[in-house]
């Protein structure tokens, strides 16, 4: 768990995209989001969870920076604010 938490850190994006996933993340409810990110059905474990984000947000980011018609911002912050509450989530249970 520590290497998918070293990638959360080392990830480099812009300042309002990450400031407005900060605030996202404060509200963060895994029920609600995991589904509307991920379908129905039973949602995975947040480790799990967080590595299936991680390749969902490299690919926004991508879109992002290739300036691509069908990049989503509201998505790609909606991404990253569940990216942050299950690192929060795999961060307190590692304690």
């Amino acid at each position: 768990m520590k290497d998918l938490i070293g990638m959360l850190e080392s990830l480099r994006r812009p300042r309002l995209l990450i400031r407005a996933a900060r605030i996202g993340a404060q509200d963060y409810r895994r029920d609600t989001q995991l589904k509307r990110l991920f379908g129905y059905g039973r949602l995975p474990r947040p480790g799990a969870a967080l590595m299936r984000l991680i390749e969902i947000e490299e690919g926004l980011n991508d879109a992002r920076v290739a300036e691509a018609a069908s990049y989503s911002i509201s998505r790609h912050v909606e991404v990253l604010c569940a990216m942050m509450g299950e690192a929060q989530l795999i961060r307190t249970a590692t304690r």
